[in-house]
């Protein structure tokens, strides 16, 4: 009786996968796969690491630092193919190079974690000179002249520290142009002014000899300041406009040409009698331009 019921009850699932079956209804194999959702990113290229890595920060965020590999990628240019290996390749961009345009990155795989973070499964780039900006690539240019200016001051070098808070490059901006000129130089670049250097103990104060008394010995010009492993570079932007002399930049042909321009000073600091400064710096470019050579006033040794 037992055998007879467990085969009534196999022959009744028979019937019924046949008639499903017949019905149409999708066997596994038929069932469609879940589409993988895209997300995209939009960052400044600030610069270009050994190797072909791009250095990003993302825009209209005040954090967000990315490194970019162009290998094996769908790279578009303003809306048009784009090899970066191909000959001449940069020469039509405003600063033949790739800092200072925005990049569209097309990803389906998240973000990764890391720092700086990256993306996985990428699926396209496009570049885009539209609201082209290398203020960065201007300044990692300034502080490489001020690294190779009174090398001494850089000898010994185990901690690095920049102070870009007084331009106007974005939060994401700064920690990309950090981590950029500390990549450069093989150390890990922090965001730090001389205050925040002071109070986290990266600096020391030592009381002056014969500084006075009371409230007057505790003024912060009566210590002397050093920073024995590191050292503080940094840029302050000036609020002088920059006035331009339309005959000294030659003749102008055709519709008018707008210029912008900037001032600022630059220096690196090591202890209160070691010190370098860029000062009254000038930098010039054309509207929707690259930033040409800076010019500097004068230099300064402490």
């Amino acid at each position: 009786m037992k055998k007879w019921c467990l085969f009534l009850c196999v022959y009744a699932c028979l019937c019924l996968l046949a008639a499903c079956a017949a019905d149409g209804a999708p066997t596994l194999e038929e069932t469609p796969a879940e589409e993988t959702a895209e997300s995209t990113v939009v960052c400044r290229v600030i610069s270009e690491l050994e190797g072909g890595s791009l250095i990003l920060a993302e825009q209209d965020r005040d954090a967000g630092l990315y490194t970019l590999s162009l290998a094996d990628k769908a790279v578009t240019l303003d809306g048009a193919d784009f090899d970066p290996a191909a000959p001449g390749a940069y020469q039509a961009l405003p600063g033949e190079s790739l800092a200072g345009t925005t990049v569209t990155v097309t990803f389906s795989g998240g973000i990764q974690e890391s720092w700086p973070m990256g993306f996985s499964g990428v699926t396209a780039l496009d570049f885009s000179t539209e609201d082209f900006d290398d203020t960065c690539r201007l300044y990692l240019d300034v502080l490489e002249d001020l690294w190779n200016a009174d090398g001494a001051l850089n000898e010994n070098l185990t901690e690095l520290a920049l102070d870009l808070t007084t331009t106007g490059l974005t939060g994401s901006e700064r920690e990309a142009v950090a981590y950029a000129f500390g990549a450069a130089h093989g150390l890990m670049a922090m965001e730090a002014t001389f205050e925040e250097l002071v109070d986290q103990g990266y600096v020391s104060a030592t009381p002056l000899p014969a500084s006075g008394s009371g409230e007057e010995a505790d003024a912060p010009e009566h210590f002397f300041y050093e920073w024995e492993d590191g050292c503080l570079f940094s840029i302050t932007e000036a609020d002088e406009p920059v006035i331009f002399n339309e005959a000294a930049m030659g003749p102008q042909t055709g519709d008018e040409v707008h210029y912008e321009g900037i001032r600022f000073n630059a220096g690196k600091w090591r202890t209160s009698l070691a010190a370098y400064i860029f000062s009254n710096c000038t930098a010039v470019r054309t509207a929707g331009g690259a930033w040409g050579d800076y010019t500097v006033e004068a230099e300064m040794v402490s």
